[in-house]
This record gives C-alpha cells, structure tokens and sequence, in this order.
C-alpha cells in the first residue's frame, strides 16, 4: 500500500509538472510600453483602461492591480483614471547591469471574472555615468627595442550605461611616440590598445607621463581619465607565451573558500630578470576581482569569496603574464559555476482573502508566484495543497497561481479551513517550502429559526391574574451573529372572530407567553395562535409554531337548583298519598353546575325535615323518596331543605326547600305505560299539575252527593267501561313543558288523575310515574282496584 500511494503521489507531480510547463511556454496578452530610467515618481507610463480595450469603471469593479515578477510595486495603476504611473524612480543600471534591452515584467490582474494581461515595461538608458577606470594609474614597461607598430594591452574603463550612452573611445594625451587603437572584439567592447609610433630611447626618455581619457558617446559626452606611466626597460625581445590561449573549468557553487581553481602557466625564452615571469588580472571587472585572486608567481587561481549560481553562471578572467623586460602574453580563463539545488522554492503572496462568505463558490483565496533560484530539475517545482479540503490550486501562467475555492462552503459545518501550500523542487535533495493560509468562512443568513417544538400546549387555569406567565416557546438558529439573533411576535389568528391581542402577548426577546386579562372556562374553553420566530439577518428568514391554550376550570359556580324553583315566588307544594309505599318518588330536584368535570359533579343532602326519617334524598340524582310507610299520625305538611353541593375544591353549596302536603283519598300509585306515548310528550310544571288535580279533588268531594245516585243509576251501564282508567292519547298540553335538565321534571315522569266509577264511591287515582327504562311498553295497563 505505501508502495502505490507513493506512485500516485509521483503521477500527480508529474502531472501538475507537465500543466506548469505547457502554461510557462503559452502566450498571453501583453502589452508593451517604454519609459527613460529616473523618471520623477508619479510619471505618466501609458492609460492602461484604453490599451486593454476596458472602462475605467471596470477596472475599479474588477479590483484591477498590478503585480510584477520579483512582487517589488514599480508601478502604480490608478483606477479612477486607468493611467498606469510609476510608483519609484527606475535605475535601469541597477535593474539590469549591462543586459539590454532591460525589461521589466508585470502582470494586470482582474478578477470576476479572473483575467491576465503581460505587460513589459522597457527601461531606457540615459547618459547618467561617466566612464571610470579601476586604476588611478596605469604602469607600462616598455622595451627600448622595442619595435614600432607593437601594441600594448591597457586596462578599460568601466561605464555603467549602455547604448549609445556607453563607452564609445578612448584618446590619449599628445605625444611623439604613442597612439590609442581600439581593435575588434569578440563580446563588442572596446579596448584600448597602446600602439609604438616611434621606437623608444631608454637614454634620452626613460619614463613618459601620459593621460589615457575614455569617451562615452552620450550627449553631451561624459569622460573619465587615468594616467599612464611608460617605463622605458632595457632590450627585451621575448614576450612570455601560453601554451593555449583558453583555459576552461567548472566548479561547483558551494565550493569553500580558498579552494584552488586552476593554475596558469606562461614560458618565457629570455634569461635573468627578463625570463621572470608574473601573473596578473587584466580586464577584469569589480566581481571577478571580489571572487578570485592569483598567485603572481605561481599563476595559481583561488576562490576568495562564494560563488552562487543563482547570480553569476559564469566567470571570463582574463589573465596576463609579464616577463621582467615588460613583455606580456595573455590568455582566458572561463570558470563555469555548477548549480546544486542549495535554495529552496520560494512562495510569494501578491493578494490573499482570508474571510470569504458561505454562499460563495469559486471565491479567489490567494494570488501567489513561486521561484527556485536553482536551474535544471533542481529549478523545477510541484505545487499542491491537502486533499481533503474544499479548495483547489489553479495555475494561470508562468509560475503564478491562484487558490480558490471550488464549491459553496458551510459555516455551521466548518467555521475555519487551514490551508498548506507545499512547494517541492525535483531537485537531489528534494527541498520544499509550506506556506500556512487560514480561512474564516464569514456566515450568511440561511438557516431559519426552528423551534424546539411543532406545537405547544400551555394549561392555564380560568380566573388568572392579568399578565401572568404562562409558558414559553423557544426556538435555535444555527447562524452565528445578527443572523442567529431571534424576534418572537405574535401570528395573525386564522380565526377572526378570535381577540388574540387582547388575550395574550410574548416577549420578542425570550419568547414568554403572558395572559392579558382573566380568563372565563365557561365562556371560553381553548384556543389556538401561531407564534412566529424571525431572525435579523437580511434577508430575514422566519418560522413559526402552533400555541394551544387550554384553560382549566375553576371551582368559581356554586350550584344552581332548576326546579323547584327558588325564586322567591310562592312555594311550590308536592302531594304525597298518606298510601304511599316505601320508597314512593315524591319529587326531584334539579340543578345544575356551569363547572366542568369534578367541579360539576352535584350530590344532594337532605339537610332539614320537619319530620326526620320520613323522606330520604338520593344522593346522586336528587329524588326524594318516601322512607316509610305513611300513618295517619304523621303531619300534614312537611318543609324539607335539600343541600346541593358540587365536588369542587373548595365545594360550593345550594339549597332547595320543598314543601310537601299528605293527602288522603288516592289510590295506590299506578301508571300503565301509554301504548303510543310519543317520545316528544312533554309537561310544563309538576306544579300547575298537581295544582289541577287538588282543585279537582275538592271539586269531586262537593259533588259527591249529588254524583252518588247519578252514578248508581248509570253504574250498570258503564260497568264495562269503568273498569280501566283513562289515558290521553298523544302528545300532553302544552302548557305541560318538558325541561329536561332545565325545568322540572324529566321526560321520564309523568302523571295520571282520573275519575272511576266503583262501588258506589268515586275515587281519585294517583298513579305511579312512568320509568320507560324500566317498564316495557307492550305491557298492560295495570288496573286500579276499587275503592
């Protein structure tokens, strides 16, 4: 397995090797502009906004910048008019040496989208230096047999310019026996050369003071001069001589100090003083005489300072040898520095973002370039970053890239991405360089609150003091900031008829519930709202939940007796036959609650009796019983006092009064059940009822005596149809109301009177109420026996 992740690891720096190379050798848009070298800061260079076809208005939208190779701000690029203007003052001498043209190089990057443009800015020379000469003094020994026409090697002046600003001749003080001729070189630079006019008399002129001036060709020209002092030697006609005129080697760049180089050796033909042979540098610039020193005698070169690839490949010395006569011979040393890869890759940052939004894909993070100093595979580099991020590395051209992200990012699953940028040469050893970049993701607004419940439900007990706290609802928002900051308002009810604003009202802030005024169970049991949750970012994202209140019933309604009616009216009287049996219904009372479950739940007491254990109250449905059989010792009228009580807590309490008469003369209680009693049959009052049938006994009592002989004459012939009682048929008057739970008695009880005829005596009949849960309708009306 490390054996292939390694593989894959190589075919993906080849890759990325291979995109870097075709991106370093494509072309790009470029434009070209020129400017003279310590020109004012601020300088006009060019209107970019109109060379690259733009609007300044573009520029600006687009955050155009410039960036150069070595990331030094040369130039400044205005974006209010799209004028490109120099931002320092340009030492082309110092940018570029002697190279020429000398050119700078800049990229104009836009972005939205991401955009490159080259442009080369060429730095043009002015006559700004003077040529100068290394030696104050230049000493020439010259043989007197010399020959005329011999010419003798001086050393050049150096100038900085170029051009036409650079050097261009050289002139030297009158005199009888010399001239400057400047031969043709190879590399284009002119040397001056001392030429023999007229041969030397060491005995009439030993020493000559000449002054050699080198001439630029700026304008108006520059100068620089150096004397020459021409020692007349005694005959010396051999020169020394190289055995080749190039000598060449290659030393490798980390190369310590004082090492040997090469050794140079010259022979001269002469004897004595004129055969002695030193060696020296000539020609040789400032950096070569810094690098390398030689051993005048020896001729043995050694390094003096280090050498770096990165900065000077290559070293031509130009190496003269002087015999004691004055006579020299010279010959090239080319020392080629060898590159190792000693410099790691370099990463530069021209812009970096380091907070981008949520929501944005293909956001730029980073511009950066990078650089290896070294040459060959050791120059060669493989950029990449870690492979489990959202972000990729694009190459634009060159060996610049950019870092952008390549999807949509997530602040509530990531807040912060750390980000390696590893640079790797294929260089031996391999060298790397890791930049670190963090990125904060910015949060945007796009999680709506979510409440921790769908629904609510809140119980609140009826008669609550207004602005009591009844619940709360709460709801999360994963932002972060204003975006998770949440606001609790109340929903328009979906009910108009509802007044929820004069009910309840939440706190924005937390989201408490708080009741408004007091509530009443018995005029409103529950009700439902919508609360809403809205957070403050832009745009505001929103959710809500359903609130149920469910008000829960107080004991506050004590019980309210519906028959008999306690209005203050005249007292109702019930009759009771003195015949009655044990347990004979005399009446009921009823009433009600406005409460709710236990708190309406009645139970019923007798609490008063004029005559104690004669009548009984069933607790649960309020009927009052007989608990005896009735004697004629018993009193006629009876006050009793029911207690109606709720089972509330605390328990509320009423009280009902009846008032009962015992009457003779009825007939034991019976009542056949009606065969077609229609089930809407109804009574209005047990009152006016029993009311009728106590005016129609003592109607039937005055008239006694004269119905006796009328019903003894008829008795016979109504024989067979005195025999039963009759019942009405249909429905009962109306003014016999059924109230069923409102009014007096229930359906389920209904009375009879009814005239029979018997044996001689007429009797009233009383019957028995009608349970038509109890007695089936198809049974046969129970006759009344006679009296």
């Amino acid at each position: 397995m490390e054996i292939r992740g390694a593989l894959d690891l190589r075919k993906r720096q080849v890759l990325i090797f291979l995109v870097l190379l075709g991106l370093s050798r494509a072309g790009t848009e470029s434009a070209h502009y020129s400017v003279a070298e310590e020109t004012e800061i601020g300088s006009f260079v060019a209107n970019l906004a109109r060379d690259l076809g733009l609007g300044v208005e573009e520029l600006s939208s687009r955050e155009a910048r410039v960036v150069s190779d070595d990331n030094k701000k040369y130039l400044h690029l205005d974006l209010l008019t799209g004028n490109l203007l120099l931002n320092e003052k340009l030492d082309r001498d110092e940018l570029c040496g002697s190279t020429e043209p000398c050119v700078l190089h800049f990229q104009v990057v836009l972005e939205n989208p991401l955009q490159f443009f080259r442009v080369e800015l060429r730095v043009k020379d002015i006559n700004d230096h003077s040529p100068t000469f290394l030696d104050k003094e230049i000493l020439i020994k010259i043989s007197e047999g010399t020959t005329v026409g011999a010419t003798f090697l001086m050393e050049s002046a150096q100038d900085l310019d170029v051009g036409s600003n650079s050097l261009q001749n050289y002139t030297i003080s009158p005199n009888s026996h010399f001239y400057i001729k400047i031969p043709d070189s190879s590399d284009r630079k002119i040397y001056p050369e001392l030429v023999l006019d007229r041969a030397l008399d060491y005995e009439q002129e030993a020493e000559l003071r000449l002054t050699l001036t080198a001439v630029d060709g700026g304008s108006p020209p520059k100068s620089g001069t150096t004397l020459v002092l021409i020692k007349v030697l005694d005959i010396n006609d051999n020169a020394p001589e190289f055995p080749q005129s190039l000598y060449e080697v290659q030393v490798p760049e980390d190369r310590p100090l004082g090492s040997w180089i090469a050794t140079i050796s010259a022979k001269d033909l002469d004897a004595g003083n004129y055969g002695k042979i030193s060696y020296t540098f000539f020609h040789a610039s400032e950096d070569i005489r810094k690098t390398f020193e030689i051993n005048p005698i020896s001729g043995e070169v050694n390094l003096r300072s280090p050498l770096d690839f990165e900065v000077i490949q290559s070293y031509t010395i130009n190496i003269q040898a002087t015999d004691g006569g004055g006579l020299s011979g010279k010959c090239t040393l080319l020392v080629k520095v060898m590159d190792i890869n000693d410099n790691p890759p370099e990463v530069t940052i021209s812009s970096i973002t380091k907070r981008i939004p949520e929501n944005a894909s293909e956001t730029l993070v980073a511009l950066f370039s990078i650089l290896d100093q070294d040459s060959g595979d050791n120059g060669r580099m493989i950029c990449s970053i870690q492979d489990n991020l959202p972000f990729f590395l694009k190459p634009t051209f060159k060996n610049f890239f950019t870092l952008v992200s390549e999807k949509a990012l997530d602040r509530e699953s990531q807040a912060e991405y750390n980000i390696t940028i590893t640079v790797t040469d294929l260089g031996t050893p391999r060298l790397k360089t890791e930049y670190n970049i963090t990125v904060l993701v910015s949060d945007v607004n796009d999680n709506a609150p979510a409440f921790t419940q769908t629904s609510y439900t809140l119980f609140l007990r009826e008669n609550n003091s207004p602005a009591l706290h009844i619940g709360s609802v709460s709801a999360t928002d994963r932002d972060s900031g204003t975006n998770a900051q949440v606001t609790y308002s109340l929903l328009p009810p979906q009910d108009p008829q509802l007044p929820l604003a004069s009910l309840v009202s939440i706190n924005a802030d937390n989201g408490h519930l708080f009741a408004l005024r007091s509530l009443d169970y018995e005029a409103l049991q529950e009700f439902e709202f919508r609360v809403g949750a809205t957070d403050r970012g832009s745009p505001a994202l929103s959710s809500e939940a359903l609130v149920r209140v469910l008000v829960l019933d107080a004991n506050d309604n004590s019980p309210f007796v519906l028959y008999p009616l306690q209005n203050g009216s005249a007292p109702c009287t019930e009759l009771v036959p003195r015949a009655a049996e044990p347990g004979y219904l005399v009446t009921k009372v009823v009433a009600v609650d406005g409460d709710s479950g236990q708190n309406a739940w009645l139970s019923y007491q007798l609490l008063k009796a004029t005559e104690p254990g004669l009548f009984g109250v069933w607790a649960h449905n309020g009927e009052v019983r007989t608990a005896r059989l009735l004697s004629e010792r018993d009193v006629a009228k009876h006050r009793l006092v029911v207690l109606v009580k709720d089972n509330g807590e605390p328990p509320r309490s009423a009280t009902a009064t009846l008032h009962l008469l015992l009457v003779d003369g009825f007939s034991q209680p019976y009542l056949p059940l009606p065969e077609a009693a229609p089930s809407q049959a109804q009574a209005d009052s047990l009152t006016v009822y029993l009311v009728v049938a106590l005016a129609s006994v003592s109607s039937l009592f005055l008239f006694s005596v004269f119905l006796f002989v009328a019903v003894r004459l008829c008795r016979r012939s109504r024989a067979a149809s005195v025999g039963r009682c009759s019942v009405p048929e249909g429905p009962f008057p109306g003014h016999l109301l059924d109230v069923s739970g409102t009014g007096t008695l229930s359906q389920s009880y209904q009375y009879e009177v009814c005239l029979t005829g018997g044996s001689g005596a007429n009797e009233f009949k009383f019957l028995k109420p009608v349970i038509p849960n109890l007695l089936s309708r198809d049974s046969d009306m129970e006759k009344a026996p006679p009296f």
